[in-house]
């Protein structure tokens, strides 16, 4: 089995996995949601109870209140038990997430070696000749093929669909996950990929060039562009 493979087969359950742990989440934060409902209700009757019991002189009006009772304190021990459990959860699901994702850097890292190393056995060979016969040599296909999304970028939208809008988990950004763009962020949704091979930036987000979809043909960036034309006009 190769690596892809063996990336892919492990990626297969990913997806039931995380939305396990979300289903799990979503229970825990419903139980938790009641308990501080309860907790709220308990304490605001219990310091009703002792502004009465000061109007009705069964307490002295200079005691104050110092504790809640027994059962508030406890419903709130339980609340911060669930809190943890949750926060344990969103760093379970992050680090798994974050697994796959290092581990299809290993891959895309490889698979970039191995092109390098066919690039050079081709160009220590004649090259090749277009089919007209007029002897010169065959362009490589270029970079038009990696406007398609990045193999991470769709890996995070696939992960991104699995977590339930209604949560907002606020997993911390892995700092050495590469950037991109204009923007300076990391990959995310559809990217398109300037067919200069010099572009410093390379990588663009659809939004932040104002594409909707794949462009047809090469594309350059705003600065590529620019730069070409400012080269045409001397």
């Amino acid at each position: 089995m190769s690596f892809f493979e063996d990336f892919q087969a492990s990626l297969e359950p990913l997806p039931n996995i995380l939305q396990r742990k979300y289903a799990l989440l979503r229970d825990l934060d419903k139980s938790l949601q009641g308990i501080q409902r309860q907790n709220e209700q308990r304490c605001l009757q219990e310091i009703e109870e002792f502004k009465e019991g000061i109007k009705s002189a069964n307490v002295a009006p200079g005691t104050s209140l110092n504790k809640f009772s027994d059962e508030a304190q406890d419903e709130q021990k339980h609340a911060i038990r669930i809190a943890d459990e949750k926060v344990a959860l969103a760093v379970q699901a992050y680090d798994l997430v974050d697994a796959h994702i290092q581990q299809l850097d290993q891959y895309l890292k490889k698979f970039e070696e191995q092109r390098r190393e066919k690039e050079t056995v081709a160009a220590a060979g004649t090259p090749g000749l277009n089919p007209d016969g007029n002897g010169k040599p065959v362009k490589e296909g270029g970079r038009g093929g990696r406007k398609k999304s990045r193999l991470a970028a769709a890996a995070a939208a696939a992960t991104a669909a699995a977590n339930p809008p209604s949560m907002d988990l606020d997993l911390p950004v892995d700092p050495n996950e590469p950037t991109y763009c204009f923007c300076n962020q990391v990959s995310y949704g559809e990217m398109v990929a300037c067919d200069n091979p010099d572009c410093k930036i390379e990588w663009f987000h659809y939004g932040c060039v104002g594409l909707k979809e794949q462009p047809k043909g090469k594309w350059y960036c705003s600065e590529c562009s620019g730069m070409q034309k400012r080269r045409k006009g001397k």
